[in-house]
C-alpha cells in the first residue's frame, strides 16, 4: 500500500468527546502520526461512555467502551498530566515536533499551563493550532460549555427535524447521531488541510478557530438559504423533503420504503407505475413547484396505491423502472448490503485487549494515497514510552523518573 498522502505530518491531539478526535482520526486515516494526549488514569471521557463495552480475548467486559472506539483509530495514545511542570514541558517539547494541535478545551483553559497557541507559537511558529470549542473563542457564549445535542436545538436543526406537530408524536427531534460534532470534526478537518497548503507556500501556522454552533449554521445549508431567501422559517416535515416532492417516507402493505423523485420524468414514470397516469397529466402536479405547492393533496393519492403492495414489489418495480428508491435497514442490514461489502465499509483492526475489532472504515476512496486503517484505537497510555522516546529522545531512566512523579502515566 502506498504511503499516506499526509505521512509527514504529526498531529498532537489533545481533544477529547467527538468532534476533535474524529478531525484527528480522519487525518490518520490519510497517514497523519496522530499521538493522542490523556490524562493519567482517565483518559478521554467517552473510554467510560458505555455500555457496549469491547470483551477481551477471554470473553470478559473490558473498561473499553465501544463509543471512544468510534473515533480514535489509527492514533497513538501518550499518557501526560499537563497539570505538572514536567508533563507541560513533555507536551511543549511534542509541540515542538508537530505540525498540527487539535485541542477542545473550554476558551483560555491552556493558557493557564503555558500550552494556548501564543505559547506554543514562540517554541514553533510553524504549528497550526486548531480549538474547537461549542461557540468559538469570541462573541457573548464564548465561555459557556457546548455539547452536541444542545447545539442541534441552538443551530436550527431540531426546528426542522420531527413530525410535523399537529401529529401525533410531532415536536421536536434530534438527528439519531452527533452531527454537530462530526460536521464540525470534518470542517476542522479542511481547514486544517487548508492551513497546512498555506503553510507550504508561506512556511508559518496560524490559529484555527472552530465552534460548534457555527458549523451546525452552516450546515442547515438549504433550508437556511430558503429561510434567508423567502423570510419564512421552515418547519418541520418529517419525512418529506421542503423542496420537492414526492421525496419522503411510504408506507407499503408490510413496511416503508423511501420514495425520492428528482424531476418531473421520473414523477411521470412513478404515477404509470402506481396504475394513475393521470396524475403525471394533471396541472396542479404538472411541475415540482406545483407538486410543492399541492403536496397535501398528491402524497394521500401516491400514498393509498403504494400501501397496496408489500415492499420488495414496489423496489423492484421503482428500480427497474429508474425510479429512485430505497429500503430503510437497520445497522444490521447495512453491514449485510451488498454495495456496502462491495464498498469495504466494515474493517476489522488488531486490538490490544480485545484481539480484534470491527469499525466503520473510511468512506474516502483516493487512487494514489487511499486511507490507511494502521492501528485499532488505543489503551490508555499504550504509546506513552515508545513516542517519547522517538520523538523525545527520552531514555529509560527519564521516563522512569517522569512516571514515579506523576508527570506522565
Amino acid at each position: 500500500m502506498s504511503e499516506g498522502a499526509l505521512a509527514h505530518i504529526r498531529v498532537l491531539d489533545m481533544s477529547r468527546i467527538l468532534a476533535g478526535p474524529w478531525c484527528a482520526q480522519t487525518l490518520a486515516d490519510l497517514g497523519a502520526d496522530v499521538i493522542k494526549i490523556e490524562r493519567p488514569g482517565r483518559g478521554d471521557d467517552t473510554r467510560s461512555w458505555g455500555p457496549p463495552f469491547l470483551r477481551d480475548t477471554e470473553g470478559r467486559t473490558t473498561a473499553e467502551a465501544a463509543y471512544f472506539q468510534c473515533a480514535n483509530r489509527g492514533k497513538r495514545s501518550v499518557s501526560v498530566d499537563i497539570t505538572s511542570p514536567e508533563g507541560q514541558e513533555v507536551i511543549r517539547g511534542l509541540a515542538a515536533h508537530s505540525d498540527v494541535l487539535l485541542e477542545n478545551y473550554k476558551v483560555g483553559g491552556l493558557a493557564k499551563y503555558g500550552l494556548d497557541y501564543a505559547s506554543l507559537a514562540a517554541v514553533n511558529p510553524r504549528l497550526i493550532y486548531c480549538s474547537i470549542t461549542g461557540f468559538g473563542q469570541t462573541g457573548p457564549y464564548a465561555r459557556r460549555p457546548g455539547y452536541d445535542f444542545m447545539i442541534q436545538a441552538m443551530g436550527g436543526v431540531m426546528s426542522v427535524t420531527g413530525e410535523r406537530d399537529a401529529l401525533p408524536g410531532g415536536g421536536p427531534q434530534k438527528v439519531g447521531v452527533a452531527v454537530a460534532d462530526i460536521t464540525t470534526g470534518l470542517y476542522a478537518t479542511i481547514a486544517i488541510q487548508a492551513a497546512l497548503a498555506h503553510r507550504e507556500r508561506h512556511g508559518v501556522g496560524q490559529y484555527i478557530d472552530m465552534a460548534l454552533l457555527d458549523c451546525q449554521v452552516a450546515f442547515m445549508a438549504n433550508q437556511a438559504t430558503n429561510y434567508l431567501v423567502s423570510g419564512r422559517a421552515p418547519e418541520r416535515l418529517g419525512n418529506a423533503h421542503p423542496n420537492i416532492v414526492p421525496y419522503q417516507v411510504f408506507a407499503t402493505s408490510d413496511g416503508h420504503i423511501i420514495v425520492a423523485v428528482g424531476n418531473d420524468e421520473q414523477y411521470r414514470r412513478l404515477c404509470g407505475l402506481l396504475g394513475a397516469p393521470e396524475l403525471g397529466e394533471d396541472e396542479r402536479f404538472a411541475g415540482n413547484a406545483q407538486r410543492v405547492h399541492n403536496r397535501d393533496v398528491l402524497v394521500p393519492l401516491i400514498a393509498d396505491r403504494l400501501a397496496a403492495e408489500s415492499s420488495a414489489h414496489w423496489l423492484g418495480t421503482l428500480e427497474a423502472a429508474g425510479v429512485p428508491c430505497g429500503p430503510i435497514n437497520t445497522l444490521a442490514q447495512v453491514f449485510d448490503d451488498p454495495q456496502v461489502r462491495h464498498r469495504g465499509m466494515q474493517v476489522t483492526l488488531d486490538h490490544a485487549l480485545a484481539g480484534q475489532v470491527a469499525l466503520p472504515a473510511s468512506p474516502m476512496r483516493l487512487s494514489v494515497t487511499p486511507p490507511q486503517h494502521r492501528r485499532a484505537p488505543p489503551t490508555l497510555g499504550q504509546h506513552t514510552d515508545e513516542v517519547l522516546h522517538e520523538v523525545l529522545q527520552l531514555d529509560a531512566a527519564q521516563l522512569t523518573r517522569l512516571r514515579e512523579g506523576g508527570a506522565i502515566g
